[in-house]
């Protein structure tokens, strides 16, 4: 990634999948209602702007200029606690802006230290187990990328009644209700399935035989995605979901199950991809076999960016991960002051994402990743 001027990369990692495949030959259609896009505020598409106006929604995609806001921190010392689902190159980037909040805290005079864990797969047990041992220990804030909203909220309920100031971050916030102090990350992650599958099924013509790489099963982020692209395919007669396929945020498996799909389905039209690993696995299968199968998928991943380059993927949301670690260090401060959501912080912190397309992922590249052809 680059700020001011200066680039910094992202990384790589994943394992293991649930499948379940509705045979090709005989899937029903998705027979729906109307044909209208689901859209939101927050979510922005540069599919067909003039090419000025295309590189400043590109640009904005990301901001990584921040400044602390006006709020003065209580304490010159805070301690936080932070999981998420898996290691990834996705946290890496929430990670940036994380540090840069931290940055700015400590040219005021106020040191934040911070733990920033995950397991090397996506587990709600493991995740879990983490919270628990961070509950025992004196942090002044815990924060949460929730793994699964069923397993994971009813202990975020127990720990805040405990006294423990308990927030959700990132991509994947706790169930309705759940007593989470805070949450800063996506909102829109329904909105973000169905805007990526209206895309695709317009490319399709509305008609063809579509798959879904789903992710982690239970990630709210995820399974609210892939809910986004049923209910859109829904909406089409001619349209038909032919598998639908978890692949725990791993690239391999992702590449794995696409070819498995591909094999059972070899007139698979489309493929809709619900994190960052699958887009991937998707098109490297898909590049493999040499077909022509349309891919939309999220996010930002550099070889992903390279495949929409080079037109094998349509295209991709891009979230404002380094706005999301920016944010929750600021919103974690004000919570560990002892501030409730209201005016100094909303109860959820909203953050975009962006459309892109093939003649957008040039920029993408140089902003992100240094990457001038």
């Amino acid at each position: 990634m680059q700020k001011n001027g200066k680039r910094k990369g992202l990384l790589i990692s994943a394992l293991i999948a649930v499948l379940v495949f509705t045979p090709c030959s005989s899937a029903s259609p998705a027979v729906g209602s109307d044909g209208n896009r689901l859209s939101n505020d927050s979510i922005k598409t540069v599919e067909d702007p003039a090419p000025s106006e295309s590189d400043e929604t590109v640009r904005s995609a990301v901001d990584f200029n921040h400044e602390l806001d006006s709020y003065k921190p209580l304490k010159d010392n805070y301690n936080f606690y932070f999981t998420y689902k898996t290691v990834h190159p996705w946290w890496d980037a929430v990670a940036l802006g994380m540090e840069e909040a931290q940055r700015q805290y400590l040219r005021k005079g106020v040191t934040i230290t911070y733990e920033y864990m995950a397991p090397e797969g996506a587990s709600a047990e493991d995740q879990t187990q983490r919270l628990l041992m961070a509950a025992e220990r004196d942090y002044d804030v815990i924060g949460v990328d929730v793994a699964d909203e069923k397993i994971i909220s009813p202990l975020l309920d127990e720990m805040v009644d405990s006294g423990t100031k308990v927030m959700t971050f990132s991509s994947s916030d706790a169930a309705e209700g759940c007593k989470r102090l805070a949450y800063v990350g996506n909102t829109h992650n329904y909105r973000d399935g169905a805007d990526l599958t209206e895309a695709l099924c317009e490319k399709l013509g509305y008609k063809g035989k579509v798959a879904i790489l789903v992710g982690s099963v239970g990630a709210p982020c995820h399974e609210d995605r892939a809910r986004g692209a049923k209910d859109t395919i829904a909406k089409y007669g001619d349209m038909e979901i032919v598998a639908t396929a978890y692949d725990m945020d791993s690239v391999d498996l992702a590449h794995d199950l696409t070819m498995r799909i591909l094999e059972d389905c070899p007139e698979l039209d489309g493929i809709v991809c619900c994190n960052m690993s699958n887009p991937v696995g998707a098109a490297r299968a898909i590049t493999e076999k040499q077909r022509n199968t349309v891919i939309v998928g999220m996010d930002h991943d550099e070889e992903a960016l390279h495949y929409l380059d080079d037109g094998v993927i349509y295209c991709l949301g891009v979230q404002d991960c380094y706005s999301i670690g920016f944010d929750t260090i600021q919103t974690a401060v004000k919570i560990a002051d002892g501030n409730r959501a209201g005016e100094l912080f909303p109860e959820k912190t909203n953050e975009i994402t962006t459309v892109i397309y093939q003649k957008d992922a040039a920029l993408m590249l140089e902003l992100l990743y240094g990457d001038i052809k």
